[in-house]
Parts: C-alpha cells; sequence; structure tokens
C-alpha cells in the first residue's frame, strides 16, 4: 500500500466523523506534540505536527469561519515550525515555547469542539 491510499483512507475515516469529535482529535494531537517537545523523539514531534496540518485542512472548510480562522492559524504557525524545526528542536527555549504554544492550542481547540460540554 502505497502512502498516498493510507493518506486517502485516514482522510476518509477522519472526515467521516462529525465536526466535535474531528476538533477533538486535532486537540489531542496538539496535546501530544506538547508532550512529545519533553522527549528525545524529534520525529514524533514532526510526525504529529504534520497530521494535525491535514486533519486542519479535512475539518477548517465545514466549521464556523471564526473557528476554521482559528485552526488555520494554527495550521500555518506548525507549518513554520516544520520549517524551522532542527533549529527550534536544538534550542531549549524554543522548544519549551512550542510546547506550552501547543498545550494552550490544545485547551481552545478542545473548547472549540464542545466536547467537555457535552460530558456534562
Amino acid at each position: 500500500m502505497d502512502i498516498n491510499q493510507n493518506l486517502d483512507e485516514k482522510q476518509a475515516r477522519f472526515q467521516g466523523e462529525n465536526t466535535s469529535h474531528r476538533l477533538g482529535h486535532i486537540a489531542s494531537n496538539l496535546a501530544r506534540l506538547r508532550t512529545f517537545c519533553d522527549t528525545a523523539y524529534p520525529e514524533a514531534v514532526k510526525s504529529v505536527a504534520d497530521e494535525t496540518m491535514c486533519f486542519i485542512e479535512w475539518t477548517a472548510a465545514e466549521i464556523e469561519p471564526e473557528y476554521a480562522e482559528e485552526l488555520v492559524n494554527i495550521q500555518v504557525q506548525l507549518a513554520r515550525w516544520r520549517l524551522t524545526f532542527d533549529s527550534i528542536w536544538s534550542d531549549d527555549s524554543q522548544r519549551r515555547n512550542m510546547s506550552e504554544q501547543a498545550s494552550a492550542w490544545s485547551e481552545q481547540v478542545l473548547d472549540m469542539s464542545g466536547l467537555l460540554s457535552e460530558s456534562i
């Protein structure tokens, strides 16, 4: 199976979920990104960042414009990080900033999803 087929299958599965759950997956990935920033596995950070950018792309067009704008801003920053990833990873301060920003985004997107209020 080639990588594009895998990606197509992942996209089909992901887009089969409602937007609240998709936003939940994005929030979860951002939380994972925060956690992985504290590890010795830069490849895990890159992989989760790439997947999150895809998830945002597959979700933003189908949600309220103000939420979509926030997601696209996150996507743009993730892409910027990927462009300078090696220098960020080797600088503890920049890496900590990445971790803190991912954590804040995770909370923001989870709030956006409405999943927390559903369980009350």
